[in-house]
């Protein structure tokens, strides 16, 4: 799809997303990685940022056309689901990684009421652990959860039995998979890298992908 391709390359034209095979990251959880993803930056490139945003409403309208309110996953989400909802002129609201320890100690800011048709703007998918947390918050709250629209997935194994365990859709706008394909033909890697990130991302706690 073209624009899998047109938002990867805007990724990593702005760095939001750094491959570094030679020169792996460290993730909190330990995993050596060759790939890091900081979609913050997206704020701070505005021309990235309008084929983003506008990518994430176009999402909206076609995956999931009877959304009434976007919530954003705390904190990265947040920016996006006000983006998307201005565009789409719909409400937005968040969902803290844990209840405020004071006033009305809410998880869910922002007005929803019980059977709500609910989109989560999440910003980037390794897991899934956090962003179904957010799902089951709103739908103890009462919310239909159509699912999960998000800039970026690893497309993990891990991740999608997650989403699939917890039946929740998720449809993000680019891949790992095609940031590899955009960034070989881009010359941000080597081709002869390709296979390596691929093997990374088919099992992220195996190492043999380094050398």
């Amino acid at each position: 799809m073209e624009i899998e391709r047109i938002v990867a390359k805007a990724l990593l034209d702005i760095k939001a997303v750094f491959l570094r095979p030679e020169e792996p990251f460290t993730w909190a959880s330990g995993i050596k990685s060759p790939i890091y993803c900081d979609n913050r930056l997206i704020l701070t490139a505005p021309e990235a940022r309008n084929t983003v945003e506008n990518a994430l409403a176009e999402t909206v309208r076609q995956a999931y056309p009877d959304c009434e309110v976007l919530m954003g996953t705390s904190t990265a989400g947040i920016p996006h689901a006000a983006i998307v909802g201005h565009i789409l002129g719909l409400p937005m609201g968040y969902v803290r990684s844990g209840s405020k320890d004071h006033g009305r100690q809410n998880r869910i800011e922002g007005r929803l009421e019980k059977g709500q048709k609910v989109v989560v703007v999440e910003d980037l998918i390794s897991t899934a652990g956090s962003c179904i947390e957010v799902v089951e918050a709103l739908r103890e709250a009462g919310a239909e959860v159509l699912g999960i629209v998000s800039i970026y997935t690893y497309g993990m194994q891990k991740g999608l039995d997650r989403l699939a365990a917890a039946k929740v859709k998720n449809v993000s706008l680019t891949n790992f998979d095609v940031t590899v394909e955009v960034a070989a033909e881009e010359g941000y890697i080597r081709p002869e890298d390709k296979e390596r990130l691929i093997a990374f991302r088919n099992n992220p706690s195996d190492e043999s992908w380094i050398h």
